[in-house]
C-alpha cells in the first residue's frame, strides 16, 4: 500500500509549491486527488495510457466506462478532438471554464485506453482555481473521473477521497467542499442535434436557450435501468452513487411523497431494520426514522444537490441498512439530482399518488 500526501490548499489562492508536488506526481504517471467545481476528481497525464490504466485500477473503474478529460486551455480541444463544431465553440465561450463536459470524436494523440475503447472523447474546463492550477501546472491534460471507489457516491470533500482511496493513490490537493455536489453536464457534440447523456450542473433549460436544438438522451431521465453497450459519458452504465444501504425514491406530489415516505418507515422499522430517511425542511420534523437527515429546502435546489452526495455517505457511517428518499423537482439542477437518486437506488422508485 502506497502513502497518501495530503496537501492543504487554498481554495482561491492555491499555494504553488503544493501545487507543484501534485503535478511533479502527474508528470511521473502518478494519481493526484483534486476538487473541482462539481466533485472531487482523481487525476492522471490523459496522454499517458499507463497512468490512465492505473486509475482505473485504483478506482476499481470497470474499463469501458471512459473518464472526462480536464483541460486547462480551449487550445488543447482542438489537439484531443478530431473537429470541433460551431455550436461547441460558442458553448465554450459561453460556459467554460465551468461544469459542463463537451463530446467530441476524438484525435489519434488519444490513447484507446484513456477513451474506453470510443472514437469519442469527453473533455471540460473546470472552474475551480486548483483544479486549474494543477493541470496547467503539470502541463497535462487530465483524465479524471470522481475521486472515489467506482460505485460509490461521487466525493465532495478530501475526506470522502480518502474513505476510499487512502493508499491507492498518491496525492490529494484538499481546498474543502465543492460548491456544486453534482457533476458536469455532460453533452454530446458528435451528434445532431446534441444530446444532453448526464444531467448535472449546467441545466437542461440553460443550454436549450443556448443552443434552441438539445435532447434529453432515455438515459438522463431514466426511471428503469437502460441498457447501454457503449457508454459515450460516465453515468450512463454500471452502478453509481451508490450507498451501502439499500436505497428507496419516493416520487410525486410532496403530501403523496411524505405519506408514502411515512409509511415505508414504518414498514422497515417494525422488520427491525435500521431506517435513514433524506427528507427535505418541509418535512424533516415529519419523520421518525432512526436517523433522518434534510437537503434543505425544496427552493433551493443548489443546497440539495451540494449536500446530496455527503448525506448518503453519512448514512452509511451511520450504520443505516435501508434509505428512504423523497424526490425533487426535475427542474434545473433537481433533474441532475433525481438522475444521482434514482440510480442509486438501482431504479427501486415508489410513485406516490393520492388516495
Amino acid at each position: 500500500m502506497k502513502k497518501t500526501l495530503v496537501l492543504e490548499v487554498d481554495s482561491q489562492e492555491p499555494q504553488i509549491e503544493k501545487i507543484r508536488i501534485a503535478a511533479d506526481f502527474i508528470k511521473k504517471g502518478g494519481l493526484v486527488a483534486f476538487p473541482t467545481e462539481t466533485v472531487y476528481g482523481l487525476g492522471a497525464d490523459a496522454l499517458n495510457s499507463q497512468a490512465v490504466r492505473a486509475l482505473f485500477e485504483a478506482k476499481k473503474r470497470p474499463l469501458d466506462n471512459p473518464p472526462i478529460v480536464h483541460v486547462g486551455d480551449v487550445r488543447d480541444v482542438y489537439r484531443l478532438a478530431k473537429e470541433v463544431p460551431s455550436g461547441a465553440e460558442k458553448l465554450m465561450k459561453k460556459f467554460w471554464p465551468g461544469p459542463l463536459t463537451l463530446i467530441f470524436a476524438r484525435s489519434e494523440i488519444v490513447p484507446s485506453v484513456t477513451v474506453a475503447g470510443l472514437d469519442t472523447i469527453a473533455v471540460r474546463m473546470p472552474e475551480h482555481r486548483v483544479a486549474l492550477a494543477l493541470i496547467r501546472e503539470s502541463s497535462c491534460c487530465l483524465a479524471a473521473p470522481s475521486a472515489n471507489l467506482a460505485g460509490r457516491p461521487s466525493p465532495t470533500m478530501a475526506k470522502h477521497v480518502l474513505d476510499d482511496l487512502k493508499g491507492r493513490i498518491d496525492t490529494v490537493l484538499d481546498a474543502g467542499p465543492t460548491k456544486i455536489g453534482v457533476e458536469s453536464t455532460v453533452l454530446d457534440m458528435a451528434v445532431d442535434p446534441p444530446k444532453i447523456l448526464r444531467p448535472g450542473g449546467t441545466p437542461y433549460e440553460v443550454l436549450k436557450r443556448a443552443l434552441t436544438m438539445v435532447e434529453l438522451h432515455p438515459v438522463a431521465v431514466a426511471e428503469k435501468d437502460l441498457a447501454v453497450d457503449k457508454a459515450r459519458s460516465p453515468g450512463m452504465k454500471h452502478k453509481h452513487y451508490a450507498p451501502d444501504a439499500n436505497m428507496i425514491v419516493v416520487e410525486g406530489k410532496l403530501s403523496s411523497v411524505a405519506g408514502k415516505v411515512k409509511e415505508l418507515e414504518e414498514f422497515y422499522m417494525r422488520k427491525g431494520r435500521k431506517v435513514g430517511v433524506l427528507a427535505t425542511d418541509e418535512t424533516v420534523s415529519y419523520y421518525r426514522a432512526d436517523v433522518v437527515k434534510s437537503l434543505g429546502s425544496r427552493s433551493d435546489l443548489r443546497v440539495i444537490a451540494k449536500n446530496l452526495f455527503r448525506l448518503l455517505r453519512e448514512f452509511d457511517l451511520e450504520g443505516v441498512e435501508v434509505i428512504i428518499a423523497e424526490g425533487v423537482s426535475t427542474e434545473g439542477l433537481g433533474l441532475a439530482v433525481m438522475n444521482r437518486l434514482r440510480k442509486a437506488s438501482g431504479y427501486k422508485i415508489v410513485k406516490a399518488s393520492r388516495r
